[in-house]
């Protein structure tokens, strides 16, 4: 709550002055820095290009101003195909527990050193300007500064991939991207062109039942798992390989908005992502991450019930624990977003020594894809030369040359093998990569898929069947709505026919919703097996019974009692809660005539940005929010969300009575705040199916 609201405008102090046209002027003094041109000649006017006359024409020879145009008309750089839109920030690495068993890798073996890093959380779908809550897969990359090199794990919120080969990247992102003929839908999947391409490849079935559950709504990026998706190799000293595949686990735990919220939070504030990044870091609420390995042996791959290969499969942590063995902390936003979010270059080929590949065709795909992307983009082979992507470790090379060269070789050297300068660098056996040693099968090479690859449905059958009823539902009525937004008859009845083979009471619902009738089930390429159950890849079912990380909105007005504002905002924070107060103005007269300044008004603070409520009103103020939509929106979609709302008497009498809400066990007065901050913890679920029609 700010109490201390200074008006004072620093602008005043600032040397300005009028110019002939009324313009300002800011005049450096002997203490501030002084602006100038690249080449570092100080600029005298910063308003008005050079002209003939006041009113002449403007010349050609001013420098200045062909400077400040040309630099702006070149300012942006193409996006990102896919990953357009991201936010990211600095932090570090911390091994907990040494992997020398396993590989030679320092960052993986040498405890207790905190290591550079840099983190980018991106949609996929959506273009850079887009929002920040569609339903989307999210992009989960990391950038390691390791002494041996930098080590780019690179992968999404969600354990499994789309395609099982990379030749059809291209195909599943022309089907997710707006339909080019007519340039729309922005950032969703919830169109023909995609749902025709999926409907028509069994092996995105897994990807789809992940982004149609709640993992496609995060609630906070820090709230994310990551995974790398594929198998990868270590190897050890001996040159021993274990296949290893890596996570992310959030000490916040996975948490996610509902549908409905997500579409008013993309309304009321599309970086409500980027915001809260930004926001817990400034609070010193550094978001943090368990690092995890699932390791397994040649062995134990090869009696898995699906092949490890394939990115469309998960490896279920009930078959390989996750062994968590460090930590990453984020502590660092960015100092300027497009230098470092927008120009951060992952490359999932980018490791050091110890950690090799897998045969995993989408992975071997991606290792050629990611470095001409960034080719592409940044306009350069010396894009590593930019700040964030350089190592922090000492290198050398004998490249030469190219767009935007920062480098200046002082040597005639810049070949191998050579005898003029042997201070130049060179190879290295005994620290250099090695790529494992791998005894492959004496195949015939072709255009060809492993029959191992197959299996389309088990796993998606596992995944719904392991979640609970409530995320059951959430499914199914994604499902419905995304294939209610598809015109072509055909292809949502191909799509049913996929649903039968994941779970028939999945299709039935479905089919329900949208008014079809079942067709025959799709034909399977491969027997569909009934696997484990596995509690983990729930998402409402884990999600821990906690205040830290979430945020409370407390509703004031005009002689609202300060004493109670502060024993709720004081109870939530120590929860580890922050809080937000929101009022019909910026500022605002409590009764002990202390002035405080909202975070936001009511219009612009809906509840959906919060995840409980609090209402602290006095009978007059009531009366007339009880007249305001945005008011009476506030407090009916906090009700529809599930979510704790504490509520005083004015409240009652003028605002909840009139509104369709039940005063339930979440519904308390202020006088119970310990039951409020028991119950803003959590939502309650059971609510839902009272307010909503779920599938």
């Amino acid at each position: 709550m700010k109490t201390n609201i200074d008006h004072t405008d620093p602008a005043k102090t600032m040397n300005p002055t009028r110019g002939h046209g009324g313009e300002t002027h800011q005049h450096a003094d002997d203490d501030s820095n002084l602006l100038t041109t690249q080449q570092g000649v100080v600029i005298s006017d910063n308003q008005n290009s050079l002209k003939v006359g006041a009113r002449g024409p403007t010349l050609l020879e001013d420098f200045v101003l062909r400077e400040k145009i040309n630099h702006f008309d070149h300012e942006r750089i193409p996006e990102r195909i896919v990953h357009a839109r991201g936010s990211a920030a600095h932090g570090y690495f911390e091994l907990t527990e040494s992997l020398e068993e396993y590989t030679t890798a320092k960052i993986l073996s040498e405890t207790g050193k905190q290591t550079p890093l840099f983190t980018r959380f991106s949609t996929v779908a959506g273009s850079k300007g887009s929002k920040d809550t569609p339903r989307d897969v999210r992009g989960f990359a990391v950038k390691i500064y390791t002494e041996e090199g930098n080590w780019d794990i690179v992968g999404n919120n969600m354990p499994i991939f789309f395609i099982q080969d990379a030749m059809k990247f291209p195909d599943l992102v022309h089907a997710v991207k707006p339909e080019p003929d007519r340039g729309f839908p922005q950032a969703a999947s919830a169109h023909d062109t995609f749902w025709d391409f999926v409907s028509l490849s069994p092996e995105t079935m897994h990807n789809l039942i992940w982004v149609m559950s709640d993992r496609g709504l995060p609630r906070s990026l820090r709230m994310m798992e990551g995974f790398g998706i594929h198998s990868y190799r270590l190897i050890n000293a001996e040159g021993k390989s274990t296949f290893v595949r890596f996570h992310w686990k959030p000490v916040l735990g996975v948490q996610s908005t509902t549908w409905d919220e997500a579409v008013k939070i993309s309304g009321a504030d599309p970086d409500y992502h980027r915001r809260d990044l930004f926001e817990s870091i400034n609070n010193g609420d550094y978001p943090e991450w368990e690092f995890g390995v699932q390791l397994f042996t040649e062995d134990e791959a090869n009696a898995f019930p699906f092949d490890h290969l394939d990115a469309t499969k998960l490896i279920p942590e009930e078959l390989v624990p996750v062994k968590i063995v460090g930590k990453m902390v984020l502590n660092r936003y960015p100092d300027n977003f497009f230098a470092e979010t927008e120009q951060v270059a992952f490359c999932p080929s980018h490791l050091p020594p110890g950690i090799d590949f897998s045969n995993d065709p989408l992975l071997q795909g991606r290792l050629f894809s990611y470095l001409d992307t960034q080719l592409s983009r940044l306009g350069s082979p010396n894009f590593a030369q930019i700040p964030i992507n350089a190592p922090k470790c000492p290198f050398a090379n004998n490249q030469q040359d190219g767009h935007m060269q920062m480098q200046v070789p002082k040597t005639r050297v810049l070949y191998e093998p050579q005898s003029l300068d042997p201070t130049r660098p060179r190879e290295s056996v005994k620290k250099g990569f090695a790529s494992f040693a791998e005894t492959l099968d004496d195949g015939v090479k072709g255009r060809v898929r492993a029959e191992s690859f197959a299996d389309h449905y088990s796993q998606p059958r596992m995944f719904y069947r392991s979640q609970t009823p409530i995320e059951q539902a959430h499914i199914t009525s994604a499902y419905a709505f995304e294939l209610g937004k598809v015109d072509t008859a055909h292809v949502r009845t191909r799509m049913l026919g996929h649903l039968i083979n994941i779970d028939e009471d999945l299709a039935n619902r479905v089919a329900t919703a949208l008014g079809m009738q079942l067709p025959e089930a799709a034909e399977a390429a491969a027997p569909i097996q009934d696997l484990a159950t596995s509690d983990v890849l729930q998402t409402i079912g884990r999600t821990p019974k906690t205040l830290k990380g979430r945020m409370i909105g407390i509703l004031v007005a005009e002689g609202s009692k300060h004493s109670e504002i502060k024993k709720f905002e004081e109870a939530s924070k120590t929860e580890g809660a922050s809080v937000k107060i929101i009022a019909p103005n910026k500022e605002v007269k409590l009764d002990d005539n202390t002035v405080i300044q909202a975070d936001e008004r009511v219009a612009g603070g809906p509840s959906v940005m919060f995840d409980a409520v609090v209402s602290i009103i006095m009978p007059e103020q009531a009366k007339k929010l009880a007249k305001d939509s945005a008011t009476l929106d506030w407090f009916t979609d906090a009700y529809v969300h599930c979510k704790a709302i504490a509520y005083c008497g004015a409240t009652d009498e003028f605002i909840l009575s009139k509104l369709p809400i039940e005063k339930d066990s979440f519904v308390t007065p202020l006088a119970d705040l310990d039951a409020f901050i028991d119950n803003a913890k959590s939502r309650l679920w059971e609510r839902e199916p009272k307010v909503r029609d779920l599938a």
